[in-house]
């Protein structure tokens, strides 16, 4: 086991603990914030194991999970619009940690990687993966001004 796969270890047992306790226990605005950043927890995961097992695919499907995770929680946030008006959620501390997590993990490994194409997918990766879950955050936590319904 080299540094990466502990660090992936760590990083999947811990964000992923805190996310399916977030998701099965409490009021419905933990469980939608913790949805929300299963995915920023997740994302890291793959892309530390994807340099420990020197394994490109693992990359791929990062970039898959940082596509489709945050449009995930935009569902979730409007289908549950109705329930979610009279207690919206509040997690902005949890949003900005989860993107300082995932920026530091996405330039570790650009500096690990070098000057390359894998450098600019882990780029592209994590530009997805903060902005996603920032929107996410957003619309989660009563919407965006002068957008109707949402």
């Amino acid at each position: 086991m080299n540094d990466w796969i502990l660090a992936a270890t760590l990083l999947l047992a811990g964000g992923a603990g805190a996310a399916v306790w977030g998701v099965s226990t409490g009021p419905l605005r933990r469980r939608v914030v913790a949805q929300n950043l299963s995915t920023s927890a997740v994302c890291p995961s793959l892309l530390l194991l994807a340099q420990g097992y020197d394994r490109p695919s693992y990359v791929d499907l990062a970039l898959l999970l940082a596509l489709l995770g945050p449009v995930g929680t935009l569902v979730f946030a409007r289908l549950l619009s109705d329930q979610l008006t009279d207690d919206p959620p509040r997690g902005w501390g949890l949003t900005w940690a989860a993107a300082g997590l995932g920026a530091v993990t996405v330039v570790v490994l650009c500096a690990a990687v070098g000057p390359s194409r894998a450098m600019v997918k882990l780029l592209v990766i994590g530009a997805l993966l903060i902005g996603g879950n920032v929107v996410a955050s957003r619309a989660l936590s009563g919407g965006f001004r002068g957008v109707r319904g949402g």
